[in-house]
């Protein structure tokens, strides 16, 4: 059995973003869609290594060279948009916790979310050795110093952290760094590759 496991938060314990809201995101900026979240992604690297939302929301309108009419609208709907959970994954989690497995999350999340789930997931959270949270570190996956950081939080080598992400330059990042890691594509999955 794996004793150290690491998890990703995004696309595997939590679900990404619904095209409901991603429509809602969309309706607010007023931008046409392809170049709102072309905007919205090549600016969010900044914001997941901690920078205040506002400066977020105010750097995706300089590049789309709009002026925003509630960026305080938009940055609740996007808040809003990456809080829900996959309760199956919730579930290996609490397994293998209750298993004796040292579990760790390494997420690049937005400042604002952290106290988001902190605050409604606090019951599995608690069951994580380690947070790594890019926007407390200061760095974002794929960069290395993500995965040494987080090898460091769980007081682990990195040969001994079984490493799971739905994105594979993160897992290929975290290969690089030592880990065993892979694509994750399901809770049964985790549980299988768990045992060894």
């Amino acid at each position: 059995m794996a004793n150290v496991i690491v998890f990703d938060l995004y696309g595997v314990i939590a679900r990404t973003q619904s095209a409901e809201a991603r429509e809602r995101i969309v309706e607010l900026a007023g931008v046409p869609e392809e170049r709102f979240w072309e905007a919205y992604w090549a600016c969010r690297p900044a914001y997941d290594a901690g920078q205040d939302g506002a400066s977020y929301w105010q750097a995706v309108a300089g590049r789309l060279g709009v002026s925003f009419a509630d960026a305080g609208a938009l940055l609740a709907a996007d808040l809003d948009s990456w809080c829900r959970v996959d309760d199956s994954m919730v579930e290996v989690v609490h397994e293998l916790a209750d298993q004796g497995v040292r579990l760790g999350l390494l997420s690049n999340i937005v400042a604002e979310l952290v106290p988001v789930w902190e605050s409604r997931h606090s019951e599995w959270l608690g069951r994580f050795a380690a947070l790594t949270y890019s926007c407390r570190i200061g760095v974002v996956k794929p960069e290395r110093r993500a995965y040494e950081i987080c090898a460091e939080m769980i007081r682990a080598a990195p040969g001994e952290i079984l490493f799971f992400d739905d994105n594979e330059v993160n897992v290929i990042a975290a290969r690089e760094a030592g880990m065993a890691a892979e694509v994750f594509v399901s809770a049964e999955q985790v549980r299988a590759l768990a045992k060894g």
